[in-house]
């Protein structure tokens, strides 16, 4: 048995020692069959029966997953029932079929191929992921209509395995034998993907998107899954799983610490407060906020009230939607991002040209700006649900003052209509923009006059600075954080709102990586806001940095020439006790 490492996306934390399992997902082989003319009513009849079955099996998905996974985690079949209502099976299929007279399952087949490739071609992370649930739904319906049964291959797993394959959809997780499964690895998926969710509330380690694992992993291989670094070693030698032993105790130990961390201040030994918030993808995410030490919301998205449907959100949907977030966040601060959709996450109701470089066209402010009549929609929301807790709203990819005082009128015009009509809604909310594209960096001391916050997306910061496509693998070496270009722009930033007495946080993917907080924090963010899962060890690192310390490692950044020196001095400056935590 050869020895093999596989890298990956690491999904979930933590290490696991097991056998590997693969699962292979059950095909299904559909034929096309063409239907005489009186057979039509009789093949809608079926499939509007297979709609009925899958329905009533998603309900029981449901309620199976709020007593195993918990109430937040069944909500993704909630979601399945809602996409049973998308056109492609209330109208699509019924339509092709009654027009071409091709069998219904060959029809819905079909349609799924079609969309399981465009999904495929995104390059946002979660547009592609809730892709997944479209496909879910879809080969449940299929599966009806052939009279297949639910898969029972996992249900029946009585033995401790590293469970390995290509994807696992909402309803394998629901059916997993939790007490046997100690990590997960699969071909797909992202942090985003269900797998992603599920496996970190069962505090499982997961390493997603490895692309080959179930060519080249087979059943029986000895694995070790490091769900912190995103590797998979296959057949490791002895003294190699010796290590990993020691070092799955020491993690085990490590995540304990960070218990008696959850509920204390982000505040540095010399009396630097910070505040630490979460990035929220969706709702699933708000129930973890406290159990995590969220100090509110730093970054909540709004795209998936747009996604796998036709027509846009009305307003008491969103209303709806943003007061359950006013609501569970209490007495702090929840930032709501507006609609940030365009470059790789147009939906098609809204995409009226086809742009040749979509990534710097109409997209998220632009667009917003272009269609007021959408953007309008979720301005009211937003200020109805600002009546119920403290909302701020923020705008994206601004790259000029005059979007940011559009933007404004909009809102103003929103609050007095509101007014007018004698709605409940709450006036005068922080406003604040995202520095994420050059230009805005530059001329943050202009902007900062009309807002009240500035909040640094690096994601999109790095790609624009760089002219470098975060998703494109032969340009990922210029996607550089510590790069001095970058730390410039983020100086410039912070510098800006701070001379004008405003407060500047970050809500890229940098202020989740523990590497990089000390840095950070001498910059002098006010605020940090990451995914759940790290926030308390964030905590805990800047518990440990002394402010003083951290602002001469910022100053000595400024200093040298590349990203390599800039990464040297964090890794020779910080105290002994947190260099053995990070490097």
């Amino acid at each position: 048995m050869s020895e093999k490492i596989f890298h990956g996306v690491p999904a979930s934390g933590g290490i696991a020692i097991g056998p590997a399992y693969l699962y292979h997902s059950q095909g299904l082989t559909v034929s096309r069959r063409k239907l005489k003319p009186e057979e039509v009513e009789l093949e809608l009849k079926r499939f509007q029966e297979a709609l009925a079955k899958t329905r009533s099996q998603i309900k029981g998905l449901e309620e199976k997953a709020k007593e195993k996974l918990g109430e937040e985690h069944a909500s993704i079949f909630s979601a399945h029932q809602v996409l049973l209502e998308d056109p492609l099976f209330t109208e699509d299929v019924a339509r092709i079929v009654s027009s071409d007279h091709i069998n219904a399952e060959f029809v819905l087949h079909e349609a799924l191929e079609k969309f399981k490739t465009v999904m495929a071609s995104l390059n946002d992370e979660y547009f592609r992921e809730r892709g997944g649930d479209i496909r879910d739904v879809g080969n449940r319906v299929l599966r009806n209509l052939m009279g297949k049964g639910d898969k029972e291959e996992l249900k029946k797993l009585d033995k401790e395995i590293i469970l390995v394959a290509n994807d696992l959809i909402p309803s394998d997780m629901v059916n997993l034998p939790t007490e046997t499964i100690k990590a997960f690895c699969t071909d797909v998926g992202g942090k985003t993907s269900h797998v992603a969710i599920v496996s970190r509330s069962m505090g499982l380690p997961a390493v997603v998107g490895m692309q080959k694992a179930t060519m080249d992993i087979h059943d029986g291989d000895l694995l070790i899954v490091d769900g912190n670094k995103g590797l998979v070693l296959v057949n490791p030698r002895p003294h190699i799983i010796e290590q990993y032993r020691h070092l799955k105790e020491e993690y085990v130990a490590f995540q304990k610490s960070l218990e008696a961390f959850k509920n204390l201040p982000a505040v540095t030994p010399d009396g630097r407060r910070v505040t630490l918030a979460a990035n929220i993808e969706t709702p699933l995410e708000l129930d973890d906020m406290a159990r995590h030490g969220a100090e509110g919301i730093g970054l909540y998205r709004t795209e998936f009230l747009y996604m796998n449907r036709e027509e846009n959100p009305s307003e008491e949907e969103q209303f709806q939607a943003y007061k359950e977030l006013a609501v569970k966040t209490g007495d702090h601060p929840a930032i709501i991002r507006t609609l940030d959709l365009g470059g790789d996450k147009f939906l098609s109701h809204l995409n009226d040209s086809e742009e040749k470089n979509p990534f710097l066209g109409l997209r998220a402010i632009r667009l917003c700006l272009k269609r007021p009549d959408i953007f309008k929609i979720q301005l009211r929301a937003i200020l109805r649900a600002a009546a119920y807790g403290p909302i701020k709203i923020m705008f994206p990819m601004i790259s000029s003052l005059s979007e940011v005082l559009e933007s404004k009128v909009l809102l103003q015009e929103c609050a007095e209509e509101l007014k007018h009509e004698g709605q409940v809604f709450r006036s005068g909310i922080e406003v604040g923009v995202m520095i994420e594209i050059p230009s805005a960096a530059i001329i943050a001391d202009i902007l900062i006059q009309e807002v009240d916050f500035f909040s640094i997306g690096t994601n999109d910061l790095i790609q624009y600075s760089m002219a470098a496509d975060r998703g494109n693998e032969s340009v990922a070496y210029l996607y550089d954080p510590l790069n001095p270009a970058i730390l410039r722009l983020i100086h410039m930033t912070v510098e800006a709102a701070h001379k004008a007495g405003k407060w500047v946080g970050m809500c890229g993917e940098v202020a989740g990586d523990p590497q990089f907080i000390p840095l950070l924090l001498g910059i002098g963010l006010d605020e940090l806001s990451a995914s759940v899962s790290v926030i308390s060890e964030i905590k805990k690192i800047i518990r440990m940095m002394p402010y003083e310390k951290a602002k001469e490692i910022a100053l000595a950044a400024t200093r040298v020439k590349t990203s390599d020196e800039v990464f040297e001095i964090i890794r020779d400056n910080v105290p002994a006790e947190l260099k053995a935590i990070l490097f």
